[in-house]
């Protein structure tokens, strides 16, 4: 397999800078395949730094694909609690336990069924294929995005869309060391392609760079907005206490603790309290404070002053101590 000149140097750079991350430790093929199915899963949407005092805790605790797909739901939200975006934890589990039963607890080494695992799209299948397996794949998470619109300078919307950019990654080549490759080309985006004032003094690949050759270092960004959506969530207090329930509603935070809430579709007037981003949507949230307690389904009353105890998203977490202030 003969390596491009990108390629060569962009791996004798991540060999210099790398950082030292748990997954990336020398480890058995078995082990291997574990450390990078939970990493990937974690990295989904939140930043290395954040994950890896998640990760270590998490793998202490449950250090095999069969002790995952076995854990009490409990345990395992309470191990995730502080990353947010539980339904991934959910999805692990599940995937182990698909993986247990079908594959007799070996990770799949194939685009076509690890794309049928719960919780895995084609970015986590390209990763996991990549870095568990050694095989030619460059997923194209943020940070690469990143390095691929500077480097070949694309600011035209149709060069920015995913397929697009999947036939454009093509410029990076491939290596022999498909699983450092990978960590290279996102570790270039992560520490020296940033978002904001990229270091391209120390970048490998500058001198033909189109960006750099151009000052131009602004990123074109896709016009697909956030969605907008609107809810009344109700407020039962009773002296220290605030009424919850199990969120079997809606999509989002599902089975998870929140306060009881309606969406309104189209309002023709929202003067909303706060708001909250979640995913791909801006939460606009008014606050109604209910007098009359009443039973609802699923519902328990938690303490105010003990909420760091209870397993709670960082959504309910952020409206009680809103309301602690306001």
């Amino acid at each position: 397999m003969k390596e491009k000149i990108i390629t060569k140097k962009i791996l004798k750079w991540y060999d210099l800078n790398k950082r030292s991350l748990p997954w990336r430790k020398k480890l058995s093929p078995q082990k291997k395949q574990y450390y990078t199915l939970v990493s990937e899963f974690m990295l989904q949407q939140t930043q290395v730094v954040t994950v890896v005092p998640y990760f270590n805790r998490f793998i202490k605790k449950i250090h095999s694909l069969k002790k995952l797909a076995n854990v009490k739901e409990k345990k395992l939200i309470k191990l995730w609690e502080g990353l947010g975006y539980y339904s991934r934890a959910r999805n692990l589990k599940k995937t182990a336990q698909v993986v247990i039963k079908k594959f007799k607890g070996k990770l799949p080494d194939n685009f076509n069924d690890l794309v049928l695992l719960p919780g895995i799209g084609h970015y986590t299948a390209s990763a996991i294929l990549a870095i568990a397996f050694n095989k030619p794949y460059i997923p194209l998470d943020g940070n690469i995005q990143r390095v691929l619109k500077r480097y070949l300078y694309l600011k035209k919307d149709k060069e920015i869309e995913k397929d697009s950019l999947s036939q454009k990654k093509a410029v990076f080549g491939i290596s022999s060391r498909s699983n450092d490759y990978a960590q290279a080309l996102m570790e270039l985006g992560a520490l020296i392609c940033k978002p904001n004032n990229p270091t391209c003094y120390q970048c490998p690949i500058s001198k033909n760079c189109k960006s750099y050759k151009k000052k131009d270092f602004n990123l074109a960004k896709s016009n697909k907005k956030n969605r907008d959506k609107y809810f009344i969530l109700k407020v039962f207090k009773k002296n220290q206490r605030y009424l919850l329930v199990k969120n079997t509603k809606f999509n989002f935070l599902k089975n998870l603790s929140i306060f009881p809430m309606d969406e309104l579709f189209n309002p023709k007037s929202f003067n909303e309290n706060f708001n909250f981003k979640m995913s791909n949507m801006n939460m606009n949230i008014k606050i109604q404070f209910i007098k009359n307690n009443i039973k609802l389904p699923s519902s328990y009353w938690i303490n105010k002053k003990k909420l760091d105890s209870y397993m709670l998203p960082s959504f309910t977490k952020k409206v009680v101590r809103y309301l602690e202030r306001n």
